[in-house]
């Protein structure tokens, strides 16, 4: 599907022009976006708008890093959507010049139709200052890093309920879910990073000072910065909790390994009486000495109270 917004050199708004019928140079300015197109209107940007054939090869060919690259008149920009569901990377395009914009998308996304909404109502309102190409791209821009929080707000919540179940859940169970909510941050990490790289050069470029949006573009590489933040703060949080759950498990380790040290030492000289007893030999005194089963018994029973006692002295049982 194609739409098109249209703004008259008298500020007037006009929606849903046909492509075939609409005249870059009768207008102020025009956003046409590509939602979903299929491959007859994807073949467009080649035979109707000419653009350059290595942009409609990074349009067609997805999934690219974001980027910006300049032909001419021209900004060709890659940006980053996010599949709230996967914290997947969704591919938006912009064609971008002082009197067009031009987006390309390959599947619906609610954040370019709410700027399309906003955009649409301001070009109603013919405000000059809050019109333009270059304030259509900004505002989608500032849709897509905006959905980019509930996904990591929902991330934090989970590491929090984590933090609260970390007396009653079992180590392993906590370990498996602080690796998952880990693949989750380098996923959402994958995204931001690239397009913070990608603002910082928006912000920079003379096209943006140029038409007096610097600030506007400056606010989104500020949530950006901000999202990066978080998101290190996060996985910081996540490498405290894992070392925390991996120095508990090795305690619990050591605590079982000494009771059973503890207890190995203590039956070591038992077994060795009882094994020396227990050998088959005739001419052992011990075996016909009418006392003798009382007095190993005693002696075992002494020898294995006497070194739990020692064990207590010198603290191993705390």
């Amino acid at each position: 599907m194609i739409r098109t917004l249209a703004v008259t050199k008298d500020d007037q708004a006009v929606i849903g022009v046909p492509l075939e019928e609409l005249q870059l140079e009768e207008y102020a300015w025009v956003w046409v976006d590509f939602n979903a197109p299929d491959a007859q209107e994807s073949a467009l940007l080649s035979t109707y708008f000419h653009f350059h054939p290595l942009a409609v090869e990074d349009c067609l060919h997805i999934l690219q890093r974001p980027k910006l690259d300049y032909y001419e008149e021209l900004q060709f920009l890659v940006l980053h959507a996010l599949d709230p569901v996967t914290l997947g990377a969704v591919e938006v395009d912009f064609f971008l010049s002082p009197n067009m914009l031009v987006s390309f998308h390959m599947q619906s996304l609610p954040e370019v139709d709410e700027a399309w909404e906003r955009v649409t109502e301001h070009a109603k309102k013919a405000l000059p200052v809050e019109n333009g190409s270059t304030f259509a791209a900004y505002t989608v821009m500032d849709k897509l890093v905006d959905q980019y929080f509930p996904s990591l707000f929902a991330i934090e919540d989970e590491l929090a309920e984590i933090e609260s179940q970390s007396a009653e859940e079992p180590v392993e169970n906590l370990m498996s879910q602080v690796f998952q909510l880990r693949a989750k941050l380098l996923k959402l990490r994958r995204t931001v990073v690239p397009m913070r790289d990608l603002l910082y050069r928006v912000v920079n470029s003379q096209h943006v000072q140029r038409h007096g949006h610097h600030a506007y573009f400056s606010d989104v590489y500020d949530h950006l910065l901000k999202l990066t933040d978080m998101i290190e703060a996060d996985r910081e949080m996540t490498s405290d909790l894992r070392d925390s759950y991996i120095s508990l498990n090795s305690n619990r380790m050591n605590n079982i390994m000494k009771t059973l040290t503890v207890i190995t030492t203590i039956f070591m000289p038992l077994t060795l009486i009882a094994g020396i007893y227990g050998m088959n030999f005739d001419r052992m005194p011990e075996l016909h000495w009418r006392f003798g089963y009382g007095a190993v018994l005693l002696l075992m029973f002494a020898l294995g109270g006497g070194m739990v006692l020692w064990f207590m002295r010198r603290g191993w049982f705390k």
